[in-house]
């Protein structure tokens, strides 16, 4: 007599890692990252708390996560995979108000609707001559004051956030105060009490802001908002702390460390001028540079099997998107740059109902400003050593200074 077999079962779990952080190429994960991937695609992570999750490193895995209602992106269930401690006073404690990406629907759904019509392809479209006079005037700036120059303060910073502050009706006369707050926002080297003071700060600035637009409109999304939603100051002031802070923080990282990885591989760079390379390029600089190292956090609402593991409800689990992004189930030589490459799978925004609703305008910032930069200055290069550039230290990965000549 013959009895069925019974189902293979997976191999048990490795013992728990803490993330990886230590890089040995500048724009590339850490090494290890690639292993877990090709042996075990998801796998247990030991949290800074002693917490025992996941990490997820494939492609597939992270879309399928991304992609499932079971798993909540509610700050109140959140861990951070990396010791922050300007983050304890929001992590693990209810979305302030506003902070539409820390809830889940149908609270995320109500913000994300009010704001989608203004982050569309048609209004980033409008908004483009703006941006390459923004980008012509900095070149010009550049262009008259000479080599060297630090292409973080002088181009990659002040474009994207005169590009925010115009869309929200921020003064940008203010800057300086936002910047630096924001920078301490995201900052892995500041204390609680610095984090939630400069988040009162950015707060306290909003609703000042929000005050004066009620009375005093003018042609901007923060007015608009302010006359034409149900939003009260405290909620709105969040939403534009959020737009304010991220919308600046992460396409100036990604043009200067974007603008490195370019001069680092000047074949590839000398793609970039070319009109008919710019949409793949920009995606492929997406893809091969992925500035939230350090995942995107979600936890199960209830007991879940994914990638033949079980996920337990409350268990904390770690997207790693720079991964995902190079995992080579979903494209070809993945550690090599490849501006010519089809890269529109990459998940640099994430997936699903959370994916950066400021994706279309990033989009468009990063392709007025590469092919502009490399056309006037051709000959662009490090005016230091490469071991002298300091990359890391926020929750946006990126450059904090960038010497340059040509």
């Amino acid at each position: 007599m013959t009895f069925p077999s019974s189902p293979p079962t997976a191999p048990e779990p490795s013992p728990a890692v803490p993330l990886p952080t230590e890089r040995s190429c500048p724009f590339s994960p850490p090494y290890p990252l690639a292993e877990y991937r090709e042996r075990e695609p998801i796998r247990r992570l030991r949290y800074p708390d002693g917490h025992e999750g996941w990490l997820v490193t494939s492609h597939k895995l992270a879309r399928e996560i991304l992609a499932d209602g079971r798993f909540s992106a509610r700050a109140e269930l959140k861990r951070v995979p990396v010791a922050r401690p300007g983050a304890d006073p929001f992590i693990g404690q209810p979305a302030l108000p506003g902070w539409f990406v820390d809830m889940d629907p149908p609270e995320h759904t109500r913000f994300r609707r009010l704001l989608a019509g203004q982050f569309t392809v048609r209004r980033t479209r409008e908004l483009r001559p703006r941006i390459e006079r923004l980008v012509e005037e900095h070149l010009d700036a550049m262009a008259d004051t000479g080599p060297p120059t630090d292409l973080v303060e002088n181009f990659a910073l002040p474009i994207p956030s005169l590009v925010i502050c115009e869309l929200l009706g921020v003064p940008y006369a203010d800057r300086v105060e936002f910047q630096h707050n924001s920078t301490v926002l995201f900052s892995l080297d500041v204390s609680a009490e610095e984090g939630a003071a400069a988040m009162d700060a950015l707060t306290a600035f909003l609703q000042d802001l929000i005050r004066h637009k009620r009375t005093r409109p003018t042609a901007d999304l923060l007015s608009r908002l302010a006359h034409e939603s149900d939003l009260d100051d405290v909620e709105l002031a969040g939403v534009g702390v959020l737009l304010l802070t991220a919308g600046h923080e992460t396409v100036a990282s990604m043009l200067g460390l974007g603008s490195y990885a370019l001069m680092s591989n000047p074949e590839q760079g000398a793609l970039m001028t070319d009109p008919a390379t710019v949409d793949r390029a920009v995606e492929e600089l997406l893809r091969y540079l992925t500035i939230f190292h350090f995942g995107v956090p979600r936890t199960p609402l209830t007991d879940a099997e994914i990638g033949g593991r079980l996920l337990r409800t409350g268990e904390s689990v770690t997207i790693s998107l720079p991964a995902a992004n190079r995992d080579p189930e979903r494209f070809e030589d993945p550690d090599r740059l490849d501006l010519t490459r089809n890269a529109v799978a990459h998940l640099a925004f994430g997936y699903g109902v959370h994916q950066c609703i400021g994706q279309n305008l990033a989009r468009m910032e990063l392709r007025a400003s590469y092919p502009a930069l490399f056309r006037r200055f051709p000959g662009l290069r490090l005016a230091v050593p490469p071991e002298q550039v300091r990359l890391g230290g926020a929750g946006f990965y990126g450059v904090h200074r960038l010497p340059v000549t040509w």
